[in-house]
């Protein structure tokens, strides 16, 4: 039986989490809105889906598996990156001290290329993000890493 169309659709929110560098060249993470929706067909006849798109951008597409018990080590990312997880769990802190976990489904756009190594605290001589599976299992990601330069300073620059 055929589903009524819905006349009226609620907008959704959705939101990612964003490793940023600050002007000092420390790390954090911040959880960001994505809420610029709007109704379109991606192509006709197809019914309409709720779209944010992002300016138009050169990326490298890549599926990664890192093994059981993996572990990033103090590093910042290669360049800009999305990354979702399609398989397993794992984490990410960031210079502040903030650690997310993040499983399939779960966003993060890693721009934490403008980074110096911390000077004192327990995270002293680090600079970038520690990284590592959650659990026994290997974790699967979709990256996609962009050609465009890191922006400094612009916690949740996509929404």
């Amino acid at each position: 039986m055929a589903q009524a169309a819905d006349n009226n659709p609620t907008k959704p929110l959705r939101s990612y989490q964003h490793l940023w560098t600050d002007t000092n060249g420390i790390s954090h993470v911040a959880r960001c809105p994505v809420s610029n929706f709007f109704l379109k067909s991606m192509s006709p006849p197809a019914g309409p889906q709720w779209q944010d798109p992002m300016e138009p951008q050169t990326a490298t597409v890549m599926m990664t598996v890192q093994p059981r018990h993996w572990n990033g080590a103090w590093h910042p990312d290669p360049k800009p990156q999305w990354i979702i997880p399609l398989k397993g769990r794992w984490w990410v802190r960031a210079m502040d001290g903030t650690r997310v976990e993040m499983g399939p489904g779960d966003i993060l756009f890693g721009e934490d290329q403008d980074v110096r190594p911390m000077t004192d605290g327990p995270y002293k001589g680090k600079k970038g993000h520690d990284a590592g599976n959650v659990g026994d299992d290997e974790v699967t990601l979709l990256v996609i890493q962009s050609a465009n330069p890191p922006e400094r300073n612009k916690p949740c620059r996509y929404h």
